[in-house]
């Protein structure tokens, strides 16, 4: 059964269609990569799949349960949850508080949300920053705090959106292993991200996007073969 249905879904911002008649699904455990050029309608699919845009059309189903017209918060407690592009941690607040933040989303209890806040920051290896400002944190720790504050909320569908950008290549890698060791914890992942290397080395399967419509579904390697995925997004002579 498939964890995520994307049936049809477009997004209208007046006459201009940000996503259209876009679909594909999603079963339990995978990890999905969504690609295309800049402005080809990745991150408002993220919006509209996660509930901060209501699809003009089309509907989304996560877990056998109809998603249109849910808020973002409601969503979350379900199962779903998304990191952002630009990373807006809790500056003047320690990692630990801010993965708290995530953690209460489940518990009402402090105790609870530190324990389970401190089971994530394990996960993405920073122990050892754990009482450290998170405004004082260089950007590829900002990002793993990103994942270890939505990993909190306790998803069964994670969707990381440029989770790698902006770093350089080390730390690049070390998202990378953190995106497989969160898929032995069971969790279902759909990422944007434009370094196609790292995308071919963790996805199960690739979407592409472009000018907001679906170019190509597919296997890693069928995916880099298709010519016109090529043209659109990776550039032909």
């Amino acid at each position: 059964m498939a964890i995520l249905e994307i049936k049809n879904v477009s997004k209208f911002f007046g006459g201009l269609a940000a996503n259209s008649d876009v679909s594909f699904e999603m079963t339990e455990g995978m990890i999905m990569g969504l690609i295309g050029p800049n402005g080809a309608g990745k991150t408002t699919l993220f919006n509209c799949i996660t509930g901060y845009y209501p699809p003009s059309k089309g509907e989304v189903i996560f877990d056998g349960k109809k998603m249109n017209g849910l808020q973002p918060d409601a969503v979350c407690k379900l199962g779903m949850a998304r990191t952002w592009q630009k990373v807006r941690p809790l500056a003047k607040m320690t990692l630990l508080d801010n993965v708290m933040v995530g953690a209460l989303c489940r518990t009402n209890s402090l105790k609870v949300a530190r324990e389970m806040a401190m089971e994530q920051i394990k996960v993405v290896r920073m122990e050892h920053r754990a009482n450290f400002l998170a405004g004082g944190l260089p950007i590829g720790e900002r990002k793993k705090l990103e994942v270890a504050r939505v990993l909190a909320t306790q998803p069964k569908l994670l969707l990381l959106d440029e989770v790698m950008g902006g770093l350089n290549p080390a730390e690049s890698d070390e998202i990378i292993q953190l995106i497989l060791d969160i898929r032995k914890l069971g969790i279902t992942q759909m990422v944007i991200e434009h370094d196609m290397k790292a995308i071919m080395r963790i996805s199960d399967r690739i979407v592409v996007l472009n000018s907001g419509e679906k170019l190509a579904e597919g296997m890693p390697d069928e995916i880099v073969k298709n010519p016109e995925v090529v043209a659109a997004y990776l550039g032909s002579e």
